[in-house]
């Protein structure tokens, strides 16, 4: 559908015939968003998100529809399909309502916001998420995904109401939008907290009774990597000697590596599992999450140094240069989970076609696969592991380096057949936040294993956002597209942005990536502070077009702007040795630190900036000519308490009168350093968690 709908909207030097023309085009045909041009020739006659809809609806005194979705969502296609592609319910929507189409990776403001509304509404939520509103905004009534009979009910159901009853839905919309306009709002914490580790105690108390002790994760359906989760995990861990917890995350990363969330043949997780075996995944694979899952394997890896996470990681990344990346260093946002209307079509097998394709090998892919029971779903096969190379190999009588050949050979033959494939659709836009997700997994995978592309792939990233999505005043752009940069920035392109330049300097020393970091928080500052509460608010001061401003708190998929801001500041402001950025990092996590303890997953990267200030954080300086190599030899380790800075000059703080004619390392905790020495192992020993 997507390709479809892409081509459609091209420029056209080969006109059309009649017959190839769409019966119905859309105003969103001059849209860039691949979900929005998805839906460009749909009946519906959809807008855009703007200030002409709304006076639209004001001129018609029409109810306005919202419609919220993204273009790897497999429910999205299905109310699509069902319902904004028929011609009957399209004329409802058409002769009642003003009908507008929002991606939601475009305009995250707008689904925050709508998607509040339908949970203070229904106590759910979800995509696609369709919220109707007054037509100043003010929600009324919301879903997500509706079957084409109750959603022609709700339809004239609403409009009935709105035309006979209308004073009740203002009286509704009145309170509706008090309670989103006051929901996540938090209050500042005005005395001193004092923060300690038996709060972090009990946060793994709780959190650890709903693990899986047999499968990983969390034990319910469905199961989403939340990698932020099992990075506090492991540090926990790591500074606590709790070896239940370490041990769970290392079953969870095996159990993804081995599950059919994880694509075996080429690398790449998908969203989800929708049962509790990792077995079955929700096949789009989206940018952030593999960004993410890139940096966890290559924690792991430097923990444990297993084979297993080094080969995902390894894999995952080719995956994204081989299907996610742009020629000029950008990345994309995410793949379909559908190709030719199917869900997961790409990615499944039949016996017969392995057999084709693998001939001799297919016994030995059969059997490493799971070509059996365990691996059946709706008739295919989810190429799927159930155990370690070294078990497998024990079992076949070979070597490991037999069977990681075999499976490399087995592998290549796959690829090569499956891209021959219709492809699922690609969401080629590429976005700043996510963007700089993916400069972090880069960064952390060559901290991991020393390998020069991974930088190389870090460092054209980087660029490519300076020079297509800064502005001169130091202000993001949101979104890319073909040459179009829109829409302006969030926190979240702000605060990811800032994190992944401080990565930079950790491994480079060029202090270009620390000052860009420091241009970007003091603009952050200047218009997403709240200095009431301490915290930020997700838009910008200079956003006027929505009827709240929303704080985005608790972790989920992707960690929350406002602890990733408290993080960075801290960071940036041990780095720089400026203690109003470590006054505000402090104050923001004050501000949620009781209750914390109650729901780790929604506070694990707050959680990390609380380790950070209970346990030693330690400033390394590396210093002299040998600093790349000392650094490269410190960063194979697993030491997640440090900030790193050094280099043969340079103007930071913290490492003046540290430089000399022979390289050395300096340990310091809060500016007071230990003795200066030469090596790694050295400076490890003085690095002791306790």
């Amino acid at each position: 559908m997507l390709n479809v709908s892409c081509a459609s909207s091209q420029k056209n030097d080969d006109p059309m015939t009649d017959k190839e023309k769409p019966k119905y085009t859309n105003e969103l045909i001059h849209e860039s968003s691949p979900y929005l041009l998805q839906h460009a020739h749909n009946p519906v006659n959809w807008v855009p998100w703007g200030t002409a809809a709304f006076e639209k609806a004001k001129a018609e005194d029409k109810l306005v529809l919202v419609s919220i979705g993204y273009s790897s969502c497999h429910w999205c296609h299905v109310m699509e399909h069902e319902s904004f592609e028929d011609e009957a319910v399209a004329k409802i929507m058409n002769d009642h309502f003003v009908c507008i189409k929002v991606d939601r990776e475009e305009r995250p403001d707008v689904d925050q916001i709508y998607m509040n509304a339908v949970q203070l509404m229904t106590g759910s939520g979800g995509w696609p998420l369709n919220c109707f509103t007054l037509p100043d905004g003010r929600p009324v009534y919301g879903g997500t995904y509706f079957p084409k009979d109750q959603w022609t009910q709700v339809l004239q159901n609403l409009n009935y109401t709105y035309q006979k009853e209308k004073s009740k839905i203002l009286e509704y919309a009145d309170n509706l939008t008090q309670g989103v306009q006051q929901s996540e709002l938090i209050e500042v914490k005005t005395n001193a907290v004092q923060f300690d580790r038996e709060k972090l105690d009990e946060m793994m108390v709780n959190w650890k009774r709903g693990f899986d002790t047999i499968r990983g994760g969390n034990n319910r359906a469905p199961k989403f990597p939340m990698p932020n989760n099992y990075d506090f995990m492991m540090q926990y861990a790591w500074h606590t000697g709790d070896t239940a917890a370490m041990n769970h995350v290392d079953l969870t990363l095996h159990k993804m590596g081995f599950g059919g969330i994880y694509d075996q043949v080429g690398g790449g997780f998908s969203r989800y599992s929708v049962d509790t075996l990792w077995k079955v995944p929700h096949f789009e694979k989206m940018l952030y999450d593999n960004a993410q899952l890139v940096s966890l394997y290559s924690h792991a890896y430097q923990r444990t140094r297993q084979a297993l996470y080094k080969d995902i990681v390894y894999q995952t990344l080719e995956w994204v240069y081989r299907e996610m990346s742009t020629k000029d260093g950008a990345f994309y946002s995410a793949l379909d989970a559908d190709s030719e209307g199917e869900e997961g079509k790409f990615y499944v097998w039949s016996e017969q076609e392995l057999k084709t394709i693998l001939g001799a090998d297919f016994d030995f892919a059969k059997n490493y696969y799971n070509v059996n029971s365990y691996g059946l779903w709706e008739g295919h096969y989810i190429l799927i592991r159930s155990e370690s190379d070294a078990a497998f190999a024990t079992k076949q009588n070979l070597t490991i380096e037999q069977v990681r050949e075999k499976v490399k050979s087995i592998n290549q033959k796959l690829l090569i057949e499956r891209d021959k494939r219709i492809r699922p659709g690609l969401d080629d836009k590429s976005l700043t936040s996510w963007n700089a997700l993916m400069i972090i997994g880069f960064v952390d995978a060559y901290q991991a294993f020393g390998d020069e592309l991974f930088l190389k792939g870090a460092l054209m990233n980087a660029k490519w956002l300076v020079k297509n999505q800064f502005k001169k005043d130091n202000s993001l752009f949101h979104t890319y597209k073909n040459g179009e940069r829109k829409i302006e920035g969030f926190l979240e392109d702000y605060c990811f942005t800032i994190e992944a330049f401080i990565k930079l300097y950790e491994v480079t020393f060029d202090e270009t990536w620390i000052e860009k970091a420091d241009a970007l928080t003091q603009y952050t500052i200047a218009h997403f502070y709240d200095e009431k509460s301490g915290m930020f608010f997700f838009t910008s001061d200079l956003s006027t077009d929505l009827i709240a401003r929303k704080m985005e708190i608790s972790d989920n998929v992707i960690p929350s702007t406002n602890s990733t801001m408290a993080k960075v500041l801290f960071k940036l402001g041990t780095i720089k040795a400026n203690e109003d950025y470590i006054s505000k990092s402090k104050q923001m996590l004050s501000n949620v630190y009781d209750g914390m303890e109650a729901y780790g997953s929604a506070y694990s990267n707050w959680g990390m900036l609380a380790m950070n200030m209970t346990y030693p954080y330690y400033e390394v300086a590396i210093t002299g000519g040998n600093w790349k190599q000392l650094n490269a030899e410190l960063n194979t380790y697993y030491q997640p308490n440090k900030v790193l800075m050094g280099g043969e000059k340079g103007e930071l703080p913290l490492i003046q009168g540290k430089f000399g004619k022979i390289s050395t390392i300096f340990v310091c905790v809060n500016k007071a350093c230990q003795m200066p020495v030469q090596e790694v192992p050295q400076a490890l020993l003085q690095m002791k968690s306790n």
